[in-house]
């Protein structure tokens, strides 16, 4: 199993910056893939960005230029660099892994975190 706990949610105006965080601990093999998603009031959650165990990355277009999604693997740990914030950013952010529970499973297992509360005031 896999615990996520996410950390770094805040309330900043807008053009400003935030530093989100996501500590994954517990018994598994590989994060093969960690990535932050978003759901704001009464619309659909989204992806934001993703990042593999190799590093590529993949952002929604809506954040590109704008958010960088990194890892340290030694600390299974992901980060989300939010800076130019806007309002439309604001929403409930959530951390995901994908996760390989040993080393000889060839299924992956999606994991969340409990959301941490982004809000952009204009």
């Amino acid at each position: 199993q896999v615990q996520l706990v996410e950390s770094g949610g805040g309330l900043v105006q807008a053009g400003g910056s935030l530093r989100l965080s996501c500590a994954a601990s517990g018994s598994f093999f590989a994060l093969n893939v960690m990535g932050w998603y978003r759901q704001a009031p009464g619309k659909q959650r989204e992806r934001v960005a993703v990042i593999i165990s190799g590093g590529s990355t993949n952002y929604v277009d809506s954040v590109k230029g704008r958010f960088t999604i990194s890892r340290d693997n030694a600390k299974n740990t992901v980060y989300l660099q939010m800076n130019s914030l806007k309002p439309e950013d604001t929403a409930v952010y959530y951390c995901a892994t994908d996760a390989l529970l040993s080393s000889t499973a060839n299924t992956n297992f999606r994991y969340w975190g409990q959301g941490t509360q982004v809000t952009v005031s204009s």
